[in-house]
């Protein structure tokens, strides 16, 4: 835990002390978020903040996962090679992230919006395909899955489920990545529920004795500080698909590598909630319309954040009664996984 608390904090000072340049440096390339007309009337004052944020957060925990995996290379026991999986998992989601982000910003498709749905759901489904094949397939053969309640038969008292975890793997990596994406819209929102998420599952993960693991967490946690330093209301940066779509896809990943990948609806709640309100949103709306011919809705604006902004809650609201709700689940997944 000492190791994996250290990385957190050197992870938490090379990405704060960057901050400040990087922003300049987006303000300078013109990199900033278009807002939407229909989103309620504060937003507005935010179009032009800079966004691509997300890199703040993966650089730092790219660059220190890789020197320590280069220094396994030279027999330095400092990282276990189940960490090139998350690696890969960080860097190819905040690529993705980043293109998306790019054309929105720089007009390159109609209306200034980024990456077609079809194109980065592709992506994303190739990008998740190759992780959930690489851990069925490979060392150590992730396959089991541990259920609250039940000892099963395998060390740590998990169940497995052989290939049946490739399709499972696959829908969580892309279900999450998207939550989170979702989630992203309101100043220190997703960033801070993610926190939450990846330090339950870091010290998940500390339970099973995966040492490796937590410490890539913890890595990630001190990152998403440093990041909500400048995320804070009013924000001076927003992490963009850059961030969201690669904190969702990591965030699934580790879930299933604990095994204990069932919690993951209960420590990502909030995720889950603010997933099923655009879900309802768009298929009632959908409904009603074929039906009477004019579209109905169940709330006041999906996601469910927007629908309390319009109640009258304000953003730090919002921000901090979603926070709560979230390091509550993150309390009952970790209870949950010990029993």
């Amino acid at each position: 835990m000492a190791y994996a608390l250290t990385l957190g904090t050197v992870s938490f000072f090379i990405a704060v002390m960057w901050g400040k340049p990087l922003i300049t440096l987006l303000k300078r390339w013109g990199i900033g978020k278009q807002i939407r007309v229909e989103l309620p009337g504060g937003h507005q004052v935010k179009t032009g903040t800079p966004t691509m944020g997300g890199i703040l957060i993966v650089v730092p925990v790219l660059l220190i996962t890789g020197v320590l995996n280069v220094a396994n290379l030279w027999g330095m026991n400092l990282i276990g090679q189940s960490t090139l999986l998350l690696f890969f998992c960080l860097g190819s989601h905040a690529l993705l992230g980043a293109v998306d982000d790019w054309q929105g910003v720089k007009g390159l498709r109609a209306r200034g919006e980024g990456m077609s749905a079809r194109m980065k759901s592709t992506f994303q489904l190739i990008f998740a395909t190759i992780i959930a094949l690489v851990l069925y397939f490979g060392p150590p053969h992730w396959d089991y899955v541990g259920v609250p309640g039940l000892r099963g038969p395998y060390e740590g008292g998990f169940f497995r489920i052989g290939p049946l975890i490739i399709p499972i793997t696959i829908f969580i990596i892309v279900a999450t990545s998207n939550a989170v994406n979702i989630t992203d819209g309101l100043d220190s929102l997703a960033g801070s529920i993610s926190s939450i998420g990846f330090a339950s599952y870091g010290i998940i993960a500390y339970l099973q004795n995966q040492v490796y693991l937590m410490a890539f967490c913890f890595t990630v946690v001190g990152a998403l500080l440093a990041f909500l330093w400048y995320n804070a209301h009013p924000a001076q940066m927003f992490m963009g698909d850059t961030g969201s779509l690669a904190l969702g896809a990591t965030l699934g990943l580790v879930a299933v590598m604990t095994g204990q990948w069932l919690l993951l609806p209960v420590v990502g709640s909030v995720f889950v909630a603010e997933t099923l309100s655009s879900t309802l949103q768009v298929t009632y709306y959908k409904w009603t319309k074929r039906r009477y011919g004019e579209g109905r809705r169940i709330f006041k604006m999906a996601p469910l954040h927007h629908h309390f902004e319009l109640l009258g809650w304000s953003e730090t609201q919002i921000k901090e009664r979603f926070w709560l709700i979230s390091v509550l689940s993150g309390m009952l997944g970790v209870a949950l996984a010990l029993i």
